[in-house]
């Protein structure tokens, strides 16, 4: 089954508009989510809607509320916040370039592929791509979605382009208060040459396929065999306590990188040896 487009509109850039489609580049079917059940029946439980005092109520009575302050609500009905709801335009106009290393990825919200609509928007479509590799740039814009206005930064990706959507200025913390208290001397340079010995030991090209989601995968296992068991048995883990009280045991850090350089030593030679035909190919 073709996958179905999130979005179809154009992108403008000046002039010239180009018929595309967007898709969500991500996918939740990895994820594994839990209902409630009540146990001696084995129902799933539904929630009432209940009001303090009162007890519950009809869904015919319950409108939005922003709280101004405790306890203080400026109420809001759906034909009220229908109303100032985005109109979509249908279009994404490229208002600026930036280059790609100026958006901290602290902006990245969501990423989508973009495609060319038809055959009749491809010429335009693979001229912008090649024009924002050429530059090395990424394009900026607004674009309606759902009724919100999203940022969005557009960019080349392969044969097509990736969309991702960013979050607004006032959306994102600024992490230099958590970081105050850490002092601004510099680190000892025997340390921080053997820091980067490590680092380069283990640099390899990013492939997302070689990391698994462990607890995903431990957990489909679990629950298949319970529900393979006749009447769904209780499955209980013994977990390790630790062996013994570590008390205050101190890592030489300067020991602790050496050693960890000398480790990564042999794996890169041997690594060197094989080959890499049988290495997974990222998707």
């Amino acid at each position: 089954m073709a996958a179905r487009a999130y979005w179809q509109g154009q992108i403008r850039l000046a002039l010239v508009s180009i018929p595309v489609e967007i898709y969500t580049a991500t996918k939740t079917g990895a994820k594994i989510s839990f209902n409630q059940i009540h146990e001696p029946s084995g129902k799933r439980i539904s929630y009432e809607k209940v009001v303090p005092g009162i007890g519950p109520i009809d869904r015919d009575e319950i409108v939005k509320g922003y709280e101004v302050s405790k306890g203080n609500y400026v109420l809001l009905d759906d034909e009220e916040i229908e109303a100032v709801k985005i109109e979509s335009k249908r279009t994404l106009e490229l208002v600026q370039f930036v280059d790609a290393h100026e958006i901290d990825p602290l902006y990245f919200e969501k990423p989508y592929y973009v495609a060319p609509a038809d055959d009749l928007a491809e010429e335009a479509f693979v001229v912008l791509r090649d024009a924002l590799r050429q530059a090395g740039k990424v394009g900026l814009g607004q674009l309606s979605m759902r009724g919100q206005e999203k940022l969005v930064a557009i960019k080349p990706c392969g044969k097509g382009l990736l969309m991702e959507t960013l979050r607004y200025a006032d959306e994102v913390r600024n992490g230099q208060s958590f970081f105050a208290d850490i002092e601004a001397d510099e680190p000892d340079k025997e340390l921080l040459d053997l820091a980067t010995s490590l680092i380069e030991k283990k640099t390899a090209p990013f492939d997302a396929s070689e990391f698994e989601n462990r607890y995903v995968e431990a957990l489909r296992k679990l629950i298949d065999k319970k529900a393979k068991a006749k009447g769904g048995a209780k499955i209980i883990e013994d977990v390790e306590e630790p062996a013994g009280k570590s008390g205050s045991n101190v890592i030489d850090l300067m020991a602790a990188l050496k050693k960890s350089v000398d480790d990564e030593a042999p794996k890169k030679s041997a690594s060197k040896g094989k080959s890499t035909g049988g290495r997974k190919k990222s998707a």
